[in-house]
């Protein structure tokens, strides 16, 4: 007997291979239905007291809505700047979802079955039509990710854009025996900072992957203070005689990480407070870097087979290449429609008594969302915007995405390790924090305001 849970880990890879459609629907309407069942655990009522407690802090201020309030800081600054970029994207890809539920629709169709694709049935066939277009899973993949061979990976790429090296010392106190530390120098010699990576799971630690400050650089009073930074993960350890192996996925989340470790490492502020830069501008230091991780010039850095050393062959990189396209449309899909009704909950701008499921009905069926796809977060267990920090800025997980595509399309068009655009990079961003106009700074980077072209050829998803 099995037991599983609503937590994604337990509850996606049911959806993706239980064969049972009965069960499915019952997980997934579980899964969606949470806080929304009329009883002592129902949040709707909570919802909307904090909707308008928000409101009314916002006005109290001064601003028109709660999302005025919070945008001002932000890089977006408005509402309808993100509602522009939010609406850019949608239409293509809506468009690109709905080919794809054809497409599943079709393969239902093929197996002999006469029902209609639901929510709970994408997952599953999803996967089967990756694994009939692609033949590609992680077991292929991990043996040519070894986790040292990763990292050095990363490392190396550091080193080509800006010439700065990485060396273990053993001599400095660390928390925990897995841990590694590295010194980080300039080409120079100069010292830079230390770098901490922890990459295994322990009872005490909590779970995912992060970056933390133990002490970030300042340089108040002409003293220069280095910093001290860590990479957390949560990657599995080696058994016997076998490595730490990861997925592909975790190999994005170890270069991700380690671009976070950089802009902690070159960050020139003089104050500590003003290297925290603006909420939707964070993630671009980060999720640039695991751009590098998958071009074809990098995987031959450091994808080797850890028994054979033999490098990854071009047939699994182009495997790599075209997956990273598939089921794109519904990824981009759900993930929009949450940003959309978090703007829609804040850009609220009169007190009023609110039906939260017929609020959020009208959101999703305003901007088309097609039946086949769930909103990702429904308003009842939204806790990004509820119990989080992301109130008016889930939106910035795709805004830090188009400032990141757009921004690599500058190492793309001058080269991908080109010495004059990473010192750039460095230089106008990485460096300079929250010290000015995040918009400012890209602005002196890219030469322009960031265009959402290099995303929608990224995701597949050009009209």
């Amino acid at each position: 007997k099995w037991v599983f849970t609503l937590h994604k880990p337990s509850m996606i890879p049911f959806l993706q291979y239980s064969e049972k459609r009965d069960l499915r629907e019952k997980i997934f309407k579980a899964y969606i239905n949470r806080g929304d069942n009329n009883n002592e655990s129902d949040n709707k009522s909570v919802l909307s007291q904090m909707v308008a407690l928000r409101l009314k802090k916002a006005n109290l201020l001064g601003y028109a809505s709660h999302a005025d309030f919070v945008l001002a800081e932000y890089m977006a600054k408005k509402p309808e700047n993100v509602y522009k970029l939010l609406n850019q994207l949608w239409t293509p890809a809506l468009k690109r979802a709905t080919n794809e539920a054809k497409e599943l629709q079709d393969m239902i169709y093929a197996e002999g079955n006469n029902f209609k694709l639901q929510p709970w049935d994408w997952w599953y066939y999803a996967e089967k039509l990756k694994k009939a277009k692609y033949d590609l899973n992680d077991e292929v993949l991990r043996p040519y990710f070894k986790l040292e061979n990763v990292r050095e990976g990363a490392f190396a790429v550091a080193n080509k854009l800006y010439g700065i090296t990485f060396t273990e010392r053993t001599d400095i106190p660390k928390y925990n025996e897995d841990v590694k530390v590295f010194e980080v120098k300039e080409a120079d010699g100069k010292h830079i900072g230390i770098l901490y990576v922890d990459y295994f799971p322990r009872a005490n630690k909590r779970g995912g992957a992060w970056m933390n400050n133990y002490r970030s650089e300042s340089r108040m009073g002409g003293k220069v203070v280095t910093p001290i930074v860590t990479n957390v993960f949560n990657f599995t350890k080696p058994t016997g005689d076998q490595p730490a192996l990861l997925s592909f996925e975790e190999v994005s989340t170890l270069f991700h990480e380690f671009g976070h470790a950089l802009h902690g490492l070159f960050n020139e502020c003089v104050y500590p407070k003003t290297s925290n830069v603006a909420w939707d501008f964070v993630e671009l230091p980060s999720q640039i870097m695991e751009n590098w991780a998958s071009q074809p010039e990098v995987l031959k850095m450091y994808a080797r087979h850890y028994k054979t050393g033999e490098p990854i062959p071009d047939e699994l990189i182009e495997k790599i290449r075209k997956s990273s396209l598939f089921n794109q449309g519904f990824a981009t899909v759900e993930y929009l429609a949450a940003a959309i009704l978090d703007m829609d909950w804040h850009t609220i701008t009169q007190p009023q008594e609110i039906d939260v499921e017929q609020f959020e009905a009208n959101s999703m069926k305003r901007i088309g969302l097609i039946p086949e796809i769930v909103v990702r977060y429904r308003s009842p267990y939204f806790s990004h915007i509820f119990s989080g920090s992301y109130s008016s800025g889930y939106y910035s997980y795709i805004w830090a995405e188009v400032l990141d595509s757009d921004a690599f399309q500058a190492f793309k068009e001058a080269g991908l390790f080109d010495q004059k655009t990473a010192l750039s990079f460095r230089k106008n961003v990485l460096a300079k924090g929250g010290s000015e106009d995040a918009m400012t700074l890209y602005k002196r980077f890219r030469g322009a305001e960031p265009k959402i072209d290099a995303l929608l050829e990224k995701r597949g998803l050009k009209l």
